[in-house]
């Protein structure tokens, strides 16, 4: 089984924060390259950063991105908080340039990419969010790697330490225990995300989108 050379994106978010953890704690990860526009704030032996303020311009680090056999793509804005085009644009082109740029020096990387619960793989729902991430999706899986996989995680519950979860899940943390057995596909574990991405690369899936249920499981393999 050969180790895992992974590259991150989103980093500096809650998501990525969390998934760049386990990397770190996980023996069966040999080394990480973050890509982000500022730096996650982090210092590890397996650990090395690329500060770049385009992610839809590849070109001036193109050489450093080769040799790693998987992408975990957290990056990404709340529809909330941009208007439509401009969430397209990132959500969307940016999430397609950088995975066309890493199929084309990479063939054999599993690219893991952090969609969301409520993603409309049908592209033709009400939500233009839901239909964006479904393209995003649905796109990614034609691109020639090795194996892509669709994360779409509901509430995820906070990693003890780590400074980037969203102030609004300090109120509700309390909640997870009772409502995760209730509704399991719609709470669960930061920490599982990022197990399951790495679980991911080593064992494979037999979905390539995987809601809350299937990130559990897959965690535990």
């Amino acid at each position: 089984m050969n180790p895992i050379k992974a590259i991150i994106t989103g980093a500096t978010g809650m998501v990525g924060e969390g998934v760049l953890h386990e990397c770190l704690l996980s023996d069966k990860v040999e080394s990480v390259l973050i890509i982000g526009r500022k730096t996650c704030g982090v210092s590890h032996p397996k650990l090395k950063e690329i500060i770049h303020p385009d992610l839809l311009n590849l070109s001036t680090i193109e050489n450093r991105l080769s040799g790693y056999n998987a992408c975990f793509f957290c990056a990404g804005v709340s529809s909330l908080a941009v208007k439509e085009p401009e969430y397209t644009r990132i959500s969307y082109d940016l999430t397609m340039h950088v995975a066309q740029t890493l199929s084309r020096l990479n063939p054999e990387m599993t690219f893991c990419y952090v969609s969301g619960a409520g993603t409309d793989g049908t592209e033709k729902g009400r939500l233009s969010w839901a239909r964006v991430k479904g393209k995003t999706e649905n796109d990614l899986v034609k691109l020639p790697f090795k194996a892509v996989y669709n994360f779409r995680p509901a509430f995820m519950l906070p990693t003890k330490g780590l400074k980037n979860a969203l102030s609004f899940y300090k109120y509700i943390n309390w909640m997870y225990p009772m409502l995760h057995p209730l509704f399991p596909n719609y709470f669960g574990t930061l920490k599982d995300l990022g197990l399951a991405m790495i679980n991911s690369v080593l064992f494979g899936y037999e979905k390539n989108v995987l809601e809350a249920k299937d990130i559990a499981v897959l965690a535990k393999r």
